[in-house]
């Protein structure tokens, strides 16, 4: 067992699901300049920093006083949906969260969202607790698919980057990871990642996946048995 063990969480797609929130700040947002985008634009970019996606959407020039502006008011929308609504864990986030606390391992949220979005989400479904460091949008210059956040959350955890597990629910998060030198889990149930380990939920993989994974440093992939069920992940082979 490692002395330093960690598991650095994204959050939209992985711990919660706050998409139709997004959705539906930029519609609110937007409206009032007269912008119109459309969702499969911005299914396209979702997990961007809004620096990254704003110049094209605004027309403007990366750096613009009005990025920022429309930047600022997107997201107090967005907490503000939160806030009323509410937000529940996805499968198997909490259980897992909480039995990692617990096994001594340690955990931080590295995401592309904004500090105050990240602790908005975590106080709605009761988390913040579990997490030591909180890495967001003001704490990096590059967004996925740069490793940039993983390895900025690494060393605020104090933990080898060779030690440290990335959950992640997009192909950049993942591709950030292998970057960044990181075993990765790759979380979703329409598309593979090709992450360390796929699998459709977080539910579903095996009660000693984290463990196994961070031991073994090498080859491993799951294989869904049919008597687990659709999509169930039974176990961990080591070709």
């Amino acid at each position: 067992m490692h002395e330093f063990r960690a598991v650095l969480w994204d959050l939209d797609g992985t711990i919660v699901d706050s998409q139709e929130f997004h959705w539906l700040a930029w519609k609110q947002t937007l409206a009032p300049l007269h912008v119109r985008v459309t969702h499969e634009q911005f299914l396209r970019t979702f997990g961007q920093t809004n620096a990254t996606i704003l110049p094209e959407w605004l027309g403007c020039e990366p750096g613009a006083p009005q990025i920022q502006e429309v930047s600022d008011s997107k997201e107090a929308c967005f907490r503000e949906l939160v806030a009323q609504a509410g937000l529940t864990p996805l499968a198997g986030a909490e259980d897992w969260i909480a039995r990692l606390h617990a096994g001594g391992w340690r955990q931080a949220i590295a995401s592309s969202a904004p500090r105050l979005n990240i602790e908005a989400m975590l106080a709605a479904v009761r988390l913040r607790r579990f997490f030591q460091v909180i890495v967001g949008a003001e704490d990096v210059r590059h967004g996925k698919p740069d490793p940039e956040v993983f390895l900025e959350a690494a060393a605020r955890l104090q933990t080898p980057p060779a030690h440290c597990i990335v959950v992640e629910d997009a192909k950049a998060g993942i591709e950030a990871a292998r970057r960044a030198g990181m075993i990765s889990i790759g979380v979703s149930p329409t598309a593979r990642l090709d992450a360390t380990l796929d699998a459709p939920s977080l539910a579903e993989i095996p009660h000693d996946a984290f463990a196994r994974l961070l031991d073994s440093r090498c080859g491993l992939k799951y294989e869904p048995r049919p008597d687990v069920g659709p999509g169930g992940v039974d176990s961990l082979k080591i070709p």
